[in-house]
Protein backbone atom coordinates (compact mmCIF):
# COMPACT_ATOMS: atom_id res chain seq x y z
CA UNK A 1 0.00 0.00 0.00
CA UNK A 2 2.69 2.82 -1.22
CA UNK A 3 1.83 6.67 -1.91
CA UNK A 4 -1.60 6.59 -3.43
CA UNK A 5 -1.82 6.76 -7.24
CA UNK A 6 -4.30 9.74 -8.23
CA UNK A 7 -2.25 11.74 -5.07
CA UNK A 8 1.16 10.91 -7.03
CA UNK A 9 -0.14 12.68 -10.04
CA UNK A 10 -0.89 15.67 -8.99
CA UNK A 11 2.12 15.99 -7.56
CA UNK A 12 2.56 19.46 -10.48
CA UNK A 13 -0.63 20.74 -9.02
CA UNK A 14 0.33 20.17 -5.39
CA UNK A 15 3.25 21.85 -5.94
CA UNK A 16 1.53 25.16 -7.86
CA UNK A 17 -1.58 25.10 -4.22
CA UNK A 18 1.81 24.98 -1.88
CA UNK A 19 3.53 27.75 -3.63
CA UNK A 20 0.45 30.02 -3.87
CA UNK A 21 -0.19 30.01 -0.32
CA UNK A 22 3.64 30.37 0.10
CA UNK A 23 3.29 33.32 -1.28
CA UNK A 24 0.45 34.92 0.38
CA UNK A 25 1.56 33.79 4.37
CA UNK A 26 -0.66 35.04 6.93
CA UNK A 27 -0.24 35.49 10.54
CA UNK A 28 -2.10 33.88 14.01
CA UNK A 29 -5.97 34.05 13.55
CA UNK A 30 -5.87 36.77 10.63
CA UNK A 31 -5.54 33.64 8.17
CA UNK A 32 -8.69 34.61 6.29
CA UNK A 33 -7.18 34.34 2.70
CA UNK A 34 -5.70 31.38 3.39
CA UNK A 35 -9.17 29.50 4.42
CA UNK A 36 -10.89 31.25 1.37
CA UNK A 37 -8.50 29.30 -0.44
CA UNK A 38 -9.27 26.62 1.29
CA UNK A 39 -12.56 26.65 1.14
CA UNK A 40 -12.68 27.27 -2.59
CA UNK A 41 -10.80 23.91 -3.05
CA UNK A 42 -12.97 22.26 -0.71
CA UNK A 43 -16.12 23.20 -2.45
CA UNK A 44 -14.25 22.10 -6.09
CA UNK A 45 -13.82 18.30 -4.25
CA UNK A 46 -17.20 18.17 -4.05
CA UNK A 47 -17.69 18.65 -0.33
CA UNK A 48 -20.70 20.22 0.54
CA UNK A 49 -20.92 20.39 4.47
CA UNK A 50 -18.12 23.17 5.25
CA UNK A 51 -17.97 25.24 8.17
CA UNK A 52 -16.16 28.74 8.20
CA UNK A 53 -15.06 31.20 11.22
CA UNK A 54 -14.19 29.24 13.98
CA UNK A 55 -11.15 30.86 15.91
CA UNK A 56 -11.87 34.06 13.66
CA UNK A 57 -10.45 32.06 10.47
CA UNK A 58 -10.45 28.56 11.11
CA UNK A 59 -12.37 26.02 8.80
CA UNK A 60 -13.64 22.58 9.63
CA UNK A 61 -14.74 20.29 6.80
CA UNK A 62 -16.88 17.17 6.95
CA UNK A 63 -16.49 14.28 4.46
CA UNK A 64 -19.19 11.41 4.86
CA UNK A 65 -18.22 7.84 3.96
CA UNK A 66 -20.12 5.47 2.32
CA UNK A 67 -21.32 3.91 5.56
CA UNK A 68 -21.95 5.00 9.15
CA UNK A 69 -19.16 4.64 11.36
CA UNK A 70 -16.74 6.94 13.85
CA UNK A 71 -15.61 10.71 12.66
CA UNK A 72 -11.67 10.76 12.72
CA UNK A 73 -10.34 14.71 13.06
CA UNK A 74 -7.39 15.13 10.82
CA UNK A 75 -5.58 18.61 11.28
CA UNK A 76 -3.25 21.22 9.30
CA UNK A 77 -2.10 24.41 10.58
CA UNK A 78 -2.42 27.63 7.42
CA UNK A 79 -0.46 30.77 9.64
CA UNK A 80 3.10 31.90 8.65
CA UNK A 81 5.82 33.47 11.02
CA UNK A 82 6.65 37.13 11.16
CA UNK A 83 9.76 36.94 8.97
CA UNK A 84 11.37 37.66 6.16
CA UNK A 85 11.53 34.96 3.08
CA UNK A 86 15.20 35.11 2.38
CA UNK A 87 14.90 31.66 0.10
CA UNK A 88 15.43 32.95 -2.89
CA UNK A 89 12.50 31.31 -4.46
CA UNK A 90 10.71 32.36 -7.65
CA UNK A 91 7.48 32.08 -5.19
CA UNK A 92 8.42 33.89 -2.37
CA UNK A 93 6.38 35.57 -0.04
CA UNK A 94 5.20 38.81 -1.59
CA UNK A 95 4.16 39.90 1.78
CA UNK A 96 6.78 41.80 3.32
CA UNK A 97 7.47 40.54 6.90
CA UNK A 98 5.87 37.41 6.48
CA UNK A 99 7.08 34.20 5.50
CA UNK A 100 5.92 30.49 5.81
CA UNK A 101 9.20 29.65 7.70
CA UNK A 102 8.08 26.64 9.08
CA UNK A 103 6.35 24.85 6.35
CA UNK A 104 2.35 24.85 7.41
CA UNK A 105 1.55 25.85 3.28
CA UNK A 106 3.00 22.22 2.94
CA UNK A 107 0.23 21.05 5.52
CA UNK A 108 -2.40 22.33 4.70
CA UNK A 109 -1.77 21.46 0.93
CA UNK A 110 -0.94 17.69 2.01
CA UNK A 111 -4.84 17.60 3.82
CA UNK A 112 -6.13 19.44 0.94
CA UNK A 113 -4.82 16.64 -1.27
CA UNK A 114 -5.83 13.69 1.33
CA UNK A 115 -9.69 15.75 1.31
CA UNK A 116 -9.63 15.67 -2.75
CA UNK A 117 -9.12 11.81 -2.52
CA UNK A 118 -10.87 10.99 0.26
CA UNK A 119 -14.21 13.36 -1.33
CA UNK A 120 -13.91 11.37 -4.64
CA UNK A 121 -13.36 7.82 -3.34
CA UNK A 122 -15.30 7.77 -0.58
CA UNK A 123 -13.85 4.15 0.58
CA UNK A 124 -14.54 4.18 4.94
CA UNK A 125 -17.32 3.97 7.01
CA UNK A 126 -17.92 7.12 9.13
CA UNK A 127 -16.78 10.52 8.63
CA UNK A 128 -13.53 12.83 7.77
CA UNK A 129 -13.36 16.15 10.02
CA UNK A 130 -10.85 18.35 8.20
CA UNK A 131 -9.63 20.88 10.37
CA UNK A 132 -7.83 23.61 9.05
CA UNK A 133 -6.75 25.65 12.17
CA UNK A 134 -4.99 28.95 12.39
CA UNK A 135 -2.79 30.65 15.05
CA UNK A 136 -0.36 27.72 15.78
CA UNK A 137 2.59 29.77 15.70
CA UNK A 138 1.78 31.07 19.56
CA UNK A 139 -1.78 31.89 19.30
CA UNK A 140 -3.15 28.70 20.73
CA UNK A 141 -5.29 28.80 17.59
CA UNK A 142 -5.71 24.20 18.21
CA UNK A 143 -7.12 25.33 22.32
CA UNK A 144 -9.24 28.26 20.38
CA UNK A 145 -10.79 25.79 18.02
CA UNK A 146 -11.37 23.54 21.29
CA UNK A 147 -12.81 26.18 23.16
CA UNK A 148 -15.11 26.50 20.24
CA UNK A 149 -16.46 23.38 20.99
CA UNK A 150 -15.38 21.68 17.44
CA UNK A 151 -14.38 18.14 19.11
CA UNK A 152 -18.27 17.63 20.32
CA UNK A 153 -20.04 19.44 17.73
CA UNK A 154 -18.78 17.52 14.92
CA UNK A 155 -18.16 14.53 17.43
CA UNK A 156 -14.54 13.72 16.51
CA UNK A 157 -13.24 10.32 18.47
CA UNK A 158 -9.64 10.74 17.59
CA UNK A 159 -7.34 13.38 15.92
CA UNK A 160 -4.37 12.88 13.96
CA UNK A 161 -1.57 15.50 12.75
CA UNK A 162 1.76 15.77 11.18
CA UNK A 163 4.49 18.44 10.54
CA UNK A 164 7.50 18.00 8.14
CA UNK A 165 11.42 17.63 9.68
CA UNK A 166 14.14 19.14 8.34
CA UNK A 167 17.31 17.01 8.80
CA UNK A 168 15.41 13.90 8.83
CA UNK A 169 15.49 11.72 6.07
CA UNK A 170 13.04 12.84 3.18
CA UNK A 171 9.91 10.63 3.31
CA UNK A 172 10.96 9.00 6.62
CA UNK A 173 8.10 9.22 9.61
CA UNK A 174 9.06 9.31 13.02
CA UNK A 175 6.61 9.19 16.21
CA UNK A 176 6.36 7.89 19.46
CA UNK A 177 3.79 6.86 22.07
CA UNK A 178 3.94 9.46 25.40
CA UNK A 179 5.51 12.56 25.21
CA UNK A 180 6.97 13.71 21.24
CA UNK A 181 7.10 17.72 22.55
CA UNK A 182 7.87 19.53 25.30
CA UNK A 183 5.73 22.27 26.72
CA UNK A 184 6.71 25.97 26.67
CA UNK A 185 6.46 28.32 29.19
CA UNK A 186 7.80 32.21 29.10
CA UNK A 187 8.59 34.64 31.97
CA UNK A 188 9.98 38.32 31.95
CA UNK A 189 11.82 39.36 35.10
CA UNK A 190 11.45 43.17 36.05
CA UNK A 191 14.62 44.62 38.16
CA UNK A 192 14.49 47.31 40.11
CA UNK A 193 17.32 49.76 41.70
CA UNK A 194 18.18 53.41 41.99
CA UNK A 195 19.92 54.30 39.27
CA UNK A 196 22.09 57.14 39.22
CA UNK A 197 25.99 58.36 37.41
CA UNK A 198 28.02 55.76 36.78
CA UNK A 199 31.27 57.16 38.61
CA UNK A 200 29.21 57.30 41.96
CA UNK A 201 27.99 53.84 42.09
CA UNK A 202 27.95 54.02 46.10
CA UNK A 203 24.63 56.23 45.96
CA UNK A 204 22.94 53.80 43.55
CA UNK A 205 21.37 50.22 43.56
CA UNK A 206 22.45 48.47 40.46
CA UNK A 207 20.43 46.28 38.99
CA UNK A 208 22.53 44.52 36.57
CA UNK A 209 24.43 42.83 38.88
CA UNK A 210 21.37 41.31 40.29
CA UNK A 211 20.14 40.64 36.62
CA UNK A 212 23.46 39.19 36.05
CA UNK A 213 23.63 36.67 39.60
CA UNK A 214 20.01 35.50 38.28
CA UNK A 215 20.85 33.98 34.88
CA UNK A 216 23.97 32.14 36.99
CA UNK A 217 21.48 31.25 39.59
CA UNK A 218 19.37 29.76 37.23
CA UNK A 219 21.67 27.53 35.39
CA UNK A 220 21.47 25.44 38.39
CA UNK A 221 17.79 24.46 38.32
CA UNK A 222 18.91 22.28 35.19
CA UNK A 223 22.50 20.93 36.74
CA UNK A 224 21.26 20.71 40.56
CA UNK A 225 17.37 20.70 40.87
CA UNK A 226 16.01 17.92 38.44
CA UNK A 227 17.12 14.63 38.07
CA UNK A 228 19.84 14.31 35.57
CA UNK A 229 17.43 11.69 33.55
CA UNK A 230 14.86 14.48 33.23
CA UNK A 231 15.02 16.95 30.28
CA UNK A 232 14.66 20.42 31.14
CA UNK A 233 15.59 23.61 29.16
CA UNK A 234 15.88 26.94 31.42
CA UNK A 235 16.79 29.59 29.03
CA UNK A 236 17.17 33.35 29.04
CA UNK A 237 17.37 34.74 26.07
CA UNK A 238 16.93 38.54 26.46
CA UNK A 239 18.78 41.16 28.75
CA UNK A 240 18.39 44.53 28.68
CA UNK A 241 19.37 47.36 30.69
CA UNK A 242 20.76 51.11 30.35
CA UNK A 243 20.99 53.29 28.04
CA UNK A 244 24.61 55.19 27.87
CA UNK A 245 28.34 54.03 29.60
CA UNK A 246 28.03 56.55 32.15
CA UNK A 247 24.54 55.66 33.76
CA UNK A 248 23.72 53.24 36.25
CA UNK A 249 20.26 52.54 35.51
CA UNK A 250 17.46 52.19 37.41
CA UNK A 251 15.72 49.11 35.90
CA UNK A 252 16.40 46.24 34.16
CA UNK A 253 14.53 43.44 32.78
CA UNK A 254 15.47 39.46 31.97
CA UNK A 255 12.75 37.28 29.45
CA UNK A 256 13.21 33.30 28.24
CA UNK A 257 11.54 30.12 28.38
CA UNK A 258 11.31 27.21 30.45
CA UNK A 259 10.70 23.47 28.41
CA UNK A 260 10.13 20.68 29.51
CA UNK A 261 8.15 17.02 29.51
CA UNK A 262 6.39 16.60 33.01
CA UNK A 263 4.13 18.69 35.18
CA UNK A 264 6.38 18.07 38.27
CA UNK A 265 9.41 19.25 36.55
CA UNK A 266 6.98 22.03 35.23
CA UNK A 267 6.27 23.10 38.66
CA UNK A 268 9.71 22.69 40.14
CA UNK A 269 11.33 24.72 37.36
CA UNK A 270 8.60 27.61 38.09
CA UNK A 271 9.44 27.35 41.76
CA UNK A 272 12.79 27.57 41.61
CA UNK A 273 12.56 30.70 39.32
CA UNK A 274 10.29 32.50 41.74
CA UNK A 275 12.96 31.64 44.43
CA UNK A 276 16.45 32.91 42.36
CA UNK A 277 14.53 36.38 41.62
CA UNK A 278 13.02 37.42 44.68
CA UNK A 279 15.96 36.02 47.24
CA UNK A 280 19.09 36.85 44.52
CA UNK A 281 17.18 40.62 44.24
CA UNK A 282 17.49 40.89 47.99
CA UNK A 283 21.13 40.01 48.07
CA UNK A 284 21.80 43.42 45.79
CA UNK A 285 19.14 45.45 47.38
CA UNK A 286 16.46 45.47 44.44
CA UNK A 287 13.24 44.15 44.29
CA UNK A 288 12.31 42.12 41.38
CA UNK A 289 8.76 41.29 39.66
CA UNK A 290 8.68 37.76 37.83
CA UNK A 291 5.53 37.56 35.23
CA UNK A 292 5.39 33.78 34.16
CA UNK A 293 3.21 32.35 31.70
CA UNK A 294 2.68 28.91 31.06
CA UNK A 295 2.05 28.44 27.45
CA UNK A 296 1.45 25.61 24.87
CA UNK A 297 1.18 21.84 27.03
CA UNK A 298 3.60 18.54 26.49
CA UNK A 299 2.31 16.89 23.40
CA UNK A 300 1.49 14.01 24.17
CA UNK A 301 0.77 11.04 22.21
CA UNK A 302 -1.67 8.45 22.88
CA UNK A 303 -0.32 4.64 22.25
CA UNK A 304 -2.60 2.94 20.83
CA UNK A 305 -3.14 5.55 18.45
CA UNK A 306 0.58 6.16 17.73
CA UNK A 307 1.24 2.60 17.33
CA UNK A 308 -1.80 2.63 14.49
CA UNK A 309 -0.48 5.56 13.23
CA UNK A 310 2.64 3.74 13.02
CA UNK A 311 1.98 0.89 10.99
CA UNK A 312 -0.22 3.03 8.45
CA UNK A 313 2.75 4.69 7.59
CA UNK A 314 4.65 1.81 7.12
CA UNK A 315 2.37 0.52 4.62
CA UNK A 316 3.15 4.07 2.74
CA UNK A 317 6.52 4.03 2.77
CA UNK A 318 7.98 0.64 4.38
CA UNK A 319 8.95 -0.27 7.69
CA UNK A 320 12.56 0.67 7.45
CA UNK A 321 11.59 4.22 6.94
CA UNK A 322 9.20 4.51 10.14
CA UNK A 323 10.36 5.25 13.42
CA UNK A 324 7.93 4.80 16.57
CA UNK A 325 10.31 5.41 19.27
CA UNK A 326 11.59 8.39 18.41
CA UNK A 327 13.36 10.71 20.93
CA UNK A 328 11.21 13.65 22.05
CA UNK A 329 11.85 17.14 21.30
CA UNK A 330 12.06 20.28 22.84
CA UNK A 331 9.86 22.73 20.42
CA UNK A 332 6.38 22.95 21.42
CA UNK A 333 3.37 22.50 19.12
CA UNK A 334 -0.22 23.70 20.05
CA UNK A 335 -2.00 19.87 18.37
CA UNK A 336 -1.24 19.38 22.58
CA UNK A 337 -4.50 20.87 23.27
CA UNK A 338 -6.09 18.38 20.61
CA UNK A 339 -4.39 15.91 22.49
CA UNK A 340 -5.72 16.34 25.33
CA UNK A 341 -8.95 16.64 24.28
CA UNK A 342 -9.41 13.38 22.03
CA UNK A 343 -7.19 10.37 21.48
CA UNK A 344 -4.98 10.63 18.97
CA UNK A 345 -1.06 11.28 17.22
CA UNK A 346 1.01 13.09 15.76
CA UNK A 347 4.30 12.48 13.42
CA UNK A 348 7.22 13.81 11.84
CA UNK A 349 7.36 13.89 8.03
CA UNK A 350 11.04 13.98 6.92
CA UNK A 351 11.88 16.51 4.41
CA UNK A 352 15.77 15.94 4.09
CA UNK A 353 19.16 18.30 4.02
CA UNK A 354 17.16 21.70 4.59
CA UNK A 355 17.00 24.51 6.34
CA UNK A 356 15.45 24.20 9.35
CA UNK A 357 12.01 25.46 10.52
CA UNK A 358 12.06 29.40 11.51
CA UNK A 359 15.36 29.98 9.50
CA UNK A 360 14.55 32.36 7.15
CA UNK A 361 16.02 30.14 3.73
CA UNK A 362 13.80 27.50 4.93
CA UNK A 363 11.49 26.17 2.40
CA UNK A 364 9.03 23.27 2.61
CA UNK A 365 9.89 20.06 0.47
CA UNK A 366 7.58 19.70 -1.99
CA UNK A 367 8.43 16.16 -2.75
CA UNK A 368 6.55 15.18 0.73
CA UNK A 369 3.74 16.56 -0.03
CA UNK A 370 1.90 13.30 -2.04
CA UNK A 371 3.31 11.49 1.26
CA UNK A 372 1.89 13.46 3.75
CA UNK A 373 -1.61 13.44 1.93
CA UNK A 374 -1.44 9.60 0.98
CA UNK A 375 -0.89 9.27 5.55
CA UNK A 376 -3.73 10.92 5.99
CA UNK A 377 -6.01 9.30 3.39
CA UNK A 378 -4.88 5.46 4.40
CA UNK A 379 -5.22 6.54 7.82
CA UNK A 380 -9.01 7.38 7.08
CA UNK A 381 -9.47 4.03 5.26
CA UNK A 382 -7.72 1.83 7.53
CA UNK A 383 -9.64 3.00 11.04
CA UNK A 384 -12.51 3.52 9.05
CA UNK A 385 -12.99 0.07 6.92
CA UNK A 386 -16.35 -0.28 4.91
CA UNK A 387 -18.09 -3.64 6.03
CA UNK A 388 -17.83 -6.28 3.02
Amino acid sequence: MPVINSIAADAETLKAWRRHLHQHPELQYDCHETAKFVVGKLKDFGIAEIHEGIAQSGVVAIIEGRGTGRTIGLRADMDALPMEDLSGTAYASKVPGVAHTCGHDGHTTMLLAAAKYLAETRNFAGRVALIFQPAEEGGAGAKAMIDEGIMDRFDVSEVYGMHNAPGDAQGHFLTTAGPLQASADEFRIDITGKGGHGASPQDCIDPIPAGAAIVQAMQTIVSRNVNALDRLVVSVTEVHAGTTHNIIPGTAYLTGTVRCFSTETRDLAERRIREIVDLQAQVYGCTAELTYDRGYPVTVNHPEQAAFAAQVAREIVGADKVVDDCDPIMPAEDFSYMLEARPGAYLFLGQGDTFGCHHPKYDFNDEIAPIGASFFARLIETALPLQE
